[in-house]
């Protein structure tokens, strides 16, 4: 029996996806009629004159567009094969518009299914239990939510009076020097905080790695801040540095959190690895940690697709004060193509396409070993 879609408009929009994509994918340069062509003079632009245009015209002009400038020689176009699995993410945000059109009962019940079945399913992947989700565009973005949270955790007056809470104790948000660029002044920037409230914590030059957080710094830091009068308020470790891929450690880290009530936030490519069956005990102790931000878009070769916060905390008036959470329908919609790929890749697909750069990579370093001169005496 073969599976057919009942709803009309849906089928309908993944047919003209489907041939939107094709279409930009096939076309490899500009035709010589559209690089004659001239904007209309007049008040109005010339594209919005007359009629509008159709679907094709817009798509060819979208496809000029990705070729270079007006001015530019046409050039081919480097449009990556995104393969099906990528046509369900963009099918997603396609389908959202068609799913706010609903009324407003059936609109709460899906968005609600969405949010949920994709949150579980995501703290089951990645071992994070009983875990809530934040999706969103800007990766950093979560991080920044994450930090408001832990000011209203650890403040209890500061919904009513404000920054004077925050003045009187100094909030200190720790990061390690070898965490991505531009990272604290965007943190700074989203909660209004002076630079003096980061820390910067180096990482180890005697022992150890060289891109590895020094833990006894880090608490002599601590100390050095308690004393002073501050309040630490959040750590953020790394499982992957964006440099050479090292991880914090991040079970010693946590026992310190935890003696000093520091919020633990972790970040990094390796916590794609907590979807394996085998994972470092480093990056399973992110598992325990109080928040985890994740790009499964780059991990699985989705586009279009949002980076997740998964956190854990018990009062959802805080997390829908930080902006954690959301009753509006839209910001619902968010995981929506990710729900898509999710169901679409199934558990053996999403393990399959995170180890397979770790594949490649082995593959690679052993034919460089193979190529290296060989001395007498000497086997690889």
């Amino acid at each position: 029996m073969d599976a057919t879609i009942a709803d009309p408009m849906l089928a309908e929009m993944g047919k003209n996806l489907k041939e939107a994509m094709k279409m930009l994918e096939d076309s490899q340069r500009r035709t010589e009629e559209e690089n004659g062509k001239k904007l209309v003079s007049g008040d109005i632009p010339g594209p919005l004159q007359g009629s509008g245009q159709d679907m094709v015209s817009i798509l060819q002009l979208v496809q000029n567009l990705m070729h270079g400038d007006e001015d530019e020689e046409p050039q081919s176009p480097r449009i990556q094969n995104i393969g099906e699995q990528g046509h369900m993410a963009l099918l997603g945000h396609s389908l959202g518009a068609y799913i706010s059109t609903l009324d407003k009962e059936k609109l709460r019940k899906l968005t609600t299914r969405i949010l949920s079945d994709t949150t579980l399913w995501l703290c089951r992947i990645f071992r994070y239990e009983n875990g809530c989700a934040y999706f969103h565009e800007e990766e950093r973005e979560g991080l920044a939510k994450i930090c408001r949270l832990a000011i209203h955790s650890r403040y209890e007056d500061f919904v009513v009076d404000g920054f004077n809470v925050l003045y009187n104790k100094k909030p200190v948000i720790y990061l390690s020097a070898a965490a991505r660029p531009g990272l604290g002044q965007y943190l700074c920037n989203q909660l209004g905080l002076p630079f003096p409230c980061l820390c910067r914590v180096p990482c180890n030059t005697m022992f150890g790695s060289q891109h590895q957080m020094d833990v006894a710094f880090l608490e002599k830091l601590i100390k050095d801040d308690v004393e002073r009068g501050r309040l630490p308020l959040l750590l953020v470790a790394n499982a992957g540095t964006a440099a050479v891929g090292h991880t914090d450690k991040i079970g010693r880290l946590k026992e310190l959190c935890e003696q000093y009530g520091i919020w633990l936030h972790v970040e990094g490519v390796n916590l794609a690895t907590l979807a394996l069956g085998y994972v470092s005990s480093s990056v399973l102790a992110a598992t325990k940690c109080d928040s985890m931000t994740m790009t499964p878009g780059p991990w699985l070769g989705l586009p279009a697709v949002p980076a997740v916060t998964l956190y854990k905390h018990d009062d959802p008036a805080l997390t829908l004060v930080a902006g954690l959470t959301s009753n509006k329908p839209a910001d619902k919609l968010r995981a929506l193509p990710l729900w898509l790929s999710l169901q679409y890749l199934g558990l053996d697909g999403i393990v399959e396409r995170i180890k397979h750069p770790g594949q490649c990579g082995e593959t690679l370093s052993l034919q460089k070993i193979q190529k290296l001169p060989r001395h007498s005496g000497a086997h690889l």
